[in-house]
């Protein structure tokens, strides 16, 4: 009897090809049946329809691919089984080998079968349920007796609540794209062909790693955008790049959607209601759908945009002055055009504004002068500088060269630290005290500003101060004698805009003019803005340089860390070096220790790199690391150790650390966790799109209980749910609540919940772990890497971009650090969240006291 993949086998030179060969495959954990469709573009393109079955992929070739219309049947022609890890193969199939061209997985997820799988596909009549990301609903593949080389079959969608015409809709034209990736196609362009002919499994898979996309794309309006960002250069670059004017305002984004209109900050506030007439007018462009992206000013008597006068049109409810410059159109009717040329984008804009007759809408205006004449002229105008744009590139939703600031003077945020008293006859306060992150995100002394006030301004500024009167802040540089005498220490929360001539060595403004509050960014992260030479627009910024040089500075010292053996490769699949994680983790120091610096720890040793044997280390034992603190059973009720410093984190390299997880408790309360961690595991075979249900469903119980709770990737297949605690309740009461929420929840939810560990007990549904609650129980560390091939890490996210992820490992060690670029940190008020278990949400669980 022949082998079940010798026919896959056979076709295939895995020497050549990146397909996985399907030989020395592990047992594997019990899991629900995976189906998968693959998107290949062959010799034609064609979509692939595979289903697990006695442990292979039973598979057929679909041309026109799937449809949810009932009176069409699509040819299902029978192929050779595949390997079950073929289903998560993406990747370029070298020309001249069997099946050449690219391929994605347009769909993945898993099927049930209506009763006996195996007879009914022997019998040629299977009747099955597919619960994938794009697909779902009833469907049904039977065997036909038509002529041909291969077996002929066809695909038919059930008629039930899933079912939709082909007339109406077509899935395979308005979901075209990866669900695993940014992968598109057809057409992942010319240089991926080429490439594909290497005999190289990783120029094979490379190919397809940043493919082509078209410029616009059908699909479903986002609930959630961010903003692109522009960056700071010293002077204009060459090429083909679009000015407009740098406004002095706020940056929202507008979401249309019928008539629903909202108005979101940079960091997500919706600000509809503070501007009815902007809503309005955007309404009245009778756009379907769309996302607009702006900013609002107040122009003055001079035509120039005055910040303190729109600072003041929201401090009193007034939009009558509120003008929304509109210059880009990330989504416009229906359409995606994220991937779309700039002047496309605007074009498309401007033809949508032309139906404005409201002041409270313009289009933002380039202009077609040389960029040293707009310029001068800006700076005379006493505008803030200009905002320059390559006309052909695409709109990313974060900080890109492709949008770069040209400043006329120097002038950004800082965070206030305090104020001094005023003098004289002057009312409300004096000068107040500004400070800085430093590139290990320490607040560092920035000096004072006691000039830009009017009267009111002061007046506001002093109440606004007050509710944030706080101990003196960690300081790196506290101002010493007159300059700390009769200082108003506050909560460093609040930002202020302030222009200057020039910053001492020190890092101290000088001649510094207050502009405003800044109140549509958080004060995380927020550093000296310097600007990057404009020529040199591949390598890394000052900001990432000078973050690699700290890492370089804290591995090299005398002293402070002898990194052995640093050429030692971690991790084969991706070549990264015990080197490359020491400057990890020197990196995302300032991120990582607030999360690591008081919580008792384990470690996950990989002496032998992630092919050896791993260890999970609870208590320091033999390790001799600089700034640990140990502490012993009796102290701490299990043996514990903390890492109090980025010496210590990195220490830790040293010794073959990979991994962190840390403790539910901080060491000055080891009795009482601060917090609980509800740990969402999924079946492997599940659809992503399963994992967001449920933690919306977990978040909706927490929201209706009153918890507060932030979410973040565990970088392997889950998602984690920390909820901050006041430190009242002791461990087994922590622990029983939790175990109350999660049987809850999968007492609601059987089918897709369950609170039962083991792999046997999650089959098709979603484990949620609580029994990480316990005394001595650990979690992944926020910002912690992960020891698994890919090198993942363990991310915080804001809730709104939970419906964005496309799964738990999405960043890496080689991509982390670009989101950690102008990082608004969604769990800024973790630490400042007060809640605590009660009588009330007990009850609400029905747990019985």
């Amino acid at each position: 009897m022949a082998k079940p993949l010798q026919e896959y086998q056979r076709k295939r030179n895995f020497a050549a090809t990146p397909e996985p060969a399907g030989t020395g495959r592990k047992t594997r954990k019990a899991h629900a049946l995976q189906f998968c469709i693959q998107k290949h573009d062959a010799s034609h393109l064609h979509y692939d329809f595979r289903l697990e079955l006695d442990g292979t992929l039973k598979s057929w070739a679909i041309p026109k691919g799937p449809s949810l219309d009932p009176k069409q049947r699509r040819l299902a022609v029978h192929v050779e089984d595949h390997p079950l890890d073929y289903a998560s193969f993406e990747g370029s199939i070298p020309e001249g080998h069997y099946g050449a061209g690219d391929v994605i997985v347009w769909d993945r997820g898993i099927w049930e079968p209506e009763g006996d799988a195996r007879a009914a596909y022997e019998k040629g009549k299977l009747r099955f349920r597919l619960q994938g990301e794009k697909l779902s609903g009833t469907w049904n593949l039977f065997r036909t007796h038509l002529a041909g080389k291969k077996e002929q079959w066809l695909l038919v969608k059930s008629n039930d609540e899933q079912a939709r015409s082909e007339d109406e809709y077509r899935i395979v034209e308005a979901l075209p794209d990866s669900v695993l990736s940014d992968a598109v196609l057809p057409g992942l362009g010319a240089d991926a062909k080429a490439a594909a002919t290497s005999d190289t499994k990783a120029t094979a898979t490379k190919a397809v790693a940043k493919p082509a996309k078209p410029s616009r794309r059908k699909a479903a309006l986002p609930e959630q955008m961010s903003p692109q960002l522009a960056t700071l250069v010293d002077e204009p670059p060459s090429g083909d790049w679009r000015y407009e004017v740098k406004f002095d305002g706020y940056r929202l984004l507008a979401r249309i959607d019928g008539k629903d209109i909202r108005l979101y900050t940079r960091n997500g506030h919706d600000w509809s209601a503070k501007m009815p007439r902007q809503v309005e007018a955007l309404r009245k462009l009778k756009l379907k759908s769309g996302w607009l992206d702006g900013e609002v000013v107040v122009i003055d008597e001079e035509g120039v945009a005055d910040f303190q006068a729109l600072q003041n049109a929201f401090d009193e409810s007034d939009d009558s002055a509120l003008t929304y410059y509109l210059f880009d159109a990330p989504w416009l009717d229906g359409q995606d055009l994220r991937d779309a040329p700039l002047h496309e984008r605007r074009a498309m804009l401007a033809d949508a504004l032309q139906s404005n007759d409201s002041d409270a809408l313009r289009y933002s205006e380039d202009f077609e002068a040389p960029v040293d004449s707009l310029l001068a002229s800006a700076c005379q105008l006493q505008l803030e500088g200009l905002i320059g744009k390559r006309a052909d590139s695409p709109y990313r939703e974060q900080r890109s060269r492709d949008w770069i600031k040209l400043k006329c003077q120097q002038r950004q945020e800082f965070i206030i630290v305090g104020y001094t008293d005023p003098k004289g006859s002057r009312q409300g306060l004096g000068a107040l005290l500004l400070a800085l992150h430093d590139e290990r995100g320490r607040l560092r002394y920035a000096g004072r500003v006691g000039t830009g006030f009017s009267a009111q301004t002061l007046e506001h500024l002093h109440d606004r101060l007050q509710p944030l009167r706080a101990e003196p802040p960690v300081l790196l540089n506290l101002p010493a004698g007159a300059a700390a005498r009769g200082v108003h220490w506050l909560s460093p929360t609040l930002l202020a805009e302030v222009a200057y001539t020039q910053m001492t060595r020190d890092g101290i403004v000088r001649h510094a003019v207050f502009h405003g509050l800044r109140e549509d960014k958080p004060a995380q992260g927020i550093g000296h803005e310097q600007a990057e030479p404009a020529a040199s627009e591949k390598r890394p910024g000052k900001a990432a340089a000078s973050r690699t040089a700290t890492a370089e500075r804290r591995l090299n010292s005398n002293g402070e860390l002898h990194l052995t053996h640093p050429d030692r490769v971690i991790d084969p699949s991706t070549g990264v070096t015990k080197r490359r994680i020491a400057e990890y983790y020197a990196q995302v120091a300032p991120w990582i220790m607030p999360h690591l610096q008081r919580r008792p720890v384990a470690l996950v040793r990989a002496p032998e790199g992630l092919g050896g044997e791993l260890f999970f280390q609870k208590h320091a034992a033999h390790l001799k690391l600089p700034d640990i603190r140990t502490y012993t059973k009796t102290e701490a009720g299990q043996a514990a150790m903390v890492l109090g410093s980025p010496t210590a984190l990195l220490g830790a390299v040293q010794m073959n650390t990979v991994e962190l997880h840390t403790w539910n408790a901080i060491e000055t309360s080891f009795d009482k966790p601060d917090r609980f961690v509800l740990d969402l595991d999924p079946d492997p075979a599940l659809p992503w799109k399963a994992m967001i249900e449920a933690t919306q469903l977990t978040l909706t119980l927490l929201d209706t209980l009153g918890l507060k709770s932030f979410i973040k990737t565990s970088g392997g297949k889950g998602l984690h749910l920390v909820v901050p605690l006041t430190r009242r309740a002791g461990w087994d009461e922590v622990k029983a609540f939790t175990q109350a929420i999660v049987e809850h929840l999968a007492g609601l939810f059987p089918d897709r919940l369950s609170a039962v560990a083991g792999p046997k007990n999650r089959v098709g549904k979603i484990y949620i772990d609580y029994l990480r609650n316990g005394l001595g129980a650990t979690t992944v560390c926020a910002y912690s890497l992960r020891a698994r091939p890919g090198m993942s890490v363990s991310v915080p996210i804001a809730r709104e971009e939970l419906s964005h992820l496309k799964g738990a490992d999405q960043w890496n060690i080689d991509t982390l650090l670009e989101r950690l670029t102008d990082f608004e940190d969604p769990w800024a008020d973790f630490a400042s969240t007060r809640q605590s278990i009660t009588k009330g949400m007990r009850r609400q669980l029905g747990v019985e006291r």
